[in-house]
């Protein structure tokens, strides 16, 4: 190794890893990281000071090449199937092996860092890529470390993400040129020939999803904000609901915008930035994220314009799934350390392309764990690869990808969490309304607001409710800011036999999937839709 701007400790744990790069860049600043990503033509600087990278034929999450090691630790409390695939030690060994001897030479960058805000249940974890940007990447987006910190820092996870490096299927065991191995013993994430970003963040949140019930604490595929008064809310939902851009409210102060631990003092974020869609962002309906998109922040596949160079977030021609990254500092009020307490409200938000499910109704504790079981979304075009209109979906704990034990464990934790602090759940529908897509419309994203503010404010608990027989839901007759005839989805649609016939489809959808659970209370079960 010829060279490096780091400690001794530092050298010798890369040593002890196991790889010799020509040049190691260890938590470079983020002007030199922009530099450098340039420089090599991995991005370009935009008009806002934002870098702007594509990430090739990756432009979303890879999940068919996503693999987590079986072995003594994982054999039984993992849940395997489609979403947690089976990889066999010695398939991981080998491909490791390859790997460092793939890098002998090369120049790396390095990030030390932490994943969890709460300094009694953080990680720290250590990421290695051969790209410049990709540093800079995970530099916004998880916890960055005090010098003194960085001296004495000892990774309790790596994960190793190199871009240029290419299984081959035949030899390797994969199913594709790209990879994404999981090893919970090892404590290391081998990543390779995916450039986009999202799968580093997304392998954290895997690892500690399945450390962290064994410690007593929930992990939570949430946003989560704070009001004036220390009121915290928990915003659950897959990609495309809303989660980013409904936590990010200018009367609140964010904790955080995906990720979370809820411990007994409360709850944390696991990460220290953002990741939103930036998709048809508008500067008047999502001024916090439009002004954070600032130097230092990542733009993946936006479309530049080559003469402003002025990002069109209203084109879609690479990806529907356009992203930015940036600190959670860059975000007014954002909460840095981003620590809450106990929360008070918790909003699941679904994007219902059937347009049957109502824009808000509350849900008892056993409802609550029904429908965070379910999981129940559309997936929106780009966030997956070959996802090109919403397609209706079930992704346990709304957020299957990432949650490796069954979705029982997780279920029971929040049970016991909503019945320890009397936390009120709420079921808010941001998709669409007056017919499925293609034919409704999409609820307005200010609509979806003024739900929350009610819920947040208490004024859902002084309105009168309906209930709903065939998604078995109690819907409020009123909302402040909201026209009472949108609050019952059926007064929306013109042919209300086709409303019915779509909404009894989709309760099918719900009871047939939940068939696949086991050992669940009827309780839990009769608190769903019914068929």
């Amino acid at each position: 190794m010829s060279e490096f701007s780091s400690s001794n400790k530092f050298t010798s744990q890369i040593t002890e890893f196991g790889i010799n790069p020509s040049k190691i860049h260890r938590n470079l600043p983020v002007e030199k990281l922009v530099e450098i990503s340039v420089q090599k033509n991995e991005g370009m600087v935009t008009s806002t000071g934002s870098l702007s990278v594509k990430t090739g034929k990756f432009t979303g999450r890879s999940p068919d090449d996503r693999f987590i090691v079986f072995d003594d630790l994982t054999h039984d409390k993992v849940h395997w199937g489609k979403v947690n695939n089976q990889l066999p030690t010695e398939t991981f060994e080998k491909l490791s092996q390859k790997m460092k001897k793939f890098v002998e030479g090369k120049e790396l960058f390095v990030f030390d860092g932490f994943v969890g805000a709460d300094p009694e249940n953080r990680q720290p974890i250590r990421i290695i890529t051969d790209h410049a940007w990709q540093s800079l990447f995970v530099h916004q987006l998880f916890i960055r470390p005090s010098a003194a910190e960085l001296e004495s820092h000892k990774p309790e996870f790596t994960v190793m993400c190199i871009n240029d490096f290419e299984a081959i299927p035949e030899i390797d065991g994969t199913t594709s040129n790209a990879f994404i191995f999981i090893n919970l013993s090892k404590k290391l994430v081998l990543i390779g020939a995916t450039s986009y970003a999202g799968e580093i963040k997304k392998a954290i949140f895997s690892v500690m999803n399945f450390i962290l019930p064994s410690k007593g604490v929930f992990p939570m595929h949430c946003s989560a904000n704070v009001g004036k008064d220390g009121d915290t809310v928990l915003f659950f939902g897959l990609s495309g609901t809303g989660k980013t851009s409904l936590s990010a409210d200018p009367e609140r102060m964010l904790i955080g915008d995906d990720e979370h631990g809820w411990s007994d003092k409360g709850v944390f974020n696991f990460e220290g930035g953002c990741y939103a869609k930036c998709i048809n962002l508008k500067e008047e309906s999502e001024p916090q994220i439009w002004n954070a998109i600032k130097t230092g922040a990542v733009l993946e596949n936006v479309v530049i314009d080559k003469e402003s160079l002025k990002p069109n977030f209203d084109d879609g021609s690479i990806t529907e799934n356009t992203r930015a990254a940036y600190p959670l500092s860059y975000i007014p009020g954002a909460v840095v350390p981003s620590i809450g307490g106990n929360p008070k409200v918790i909003i699941f938000l679904t994007a219902d392309a059937m347009g049957v499910l109502p824009p808000v109704s509350k849900l008892s504790k056993d409802a609550a764990m029904f429908h965070f079981m379910s999981g129940y979304t559309s997936k929106l075009a780009g966030t997956e690869r070959g996802v090109k209109e919403p397609k209706a979906t079930f992704s346990k704990c709304f957020g299957a990808p990432f949650m490796p034990r069954p979705a029982s464990v997780y279920a029971e934790m929040l049970g016991e969490k909503i019945s320890k602090h009397n936390t009120a759940v709420y079921l808010i529908n941001t998709g669409w309304s007056g017919g499925p897509y293609g034919v409704g419309k999409r609820i307005k994203i200010e609509y979806s607001r003024a739900m929350v503010t009610a819920a947040l404010t208490g004024s859902l608990d002084i309105v009168k409710f309906s209930h709903n027989d065939i998604f078995n839901l109690d819907i409020p007759t009123e909302c402040p800011g909201v026209p009472s005839e949108i609050l019952e989805p059926k007064n929306t649609w013109t042919d209300r036999d086709a409303y019915d016939l779509s909404a009894k489809k989709l309760a099918q959808m719900f009871v047939d999937n939940f068939r696949k659970f086991d050992n669940i209370s009827d309780d839990i079960r009769l608190a769903g839709p019914r068929a």
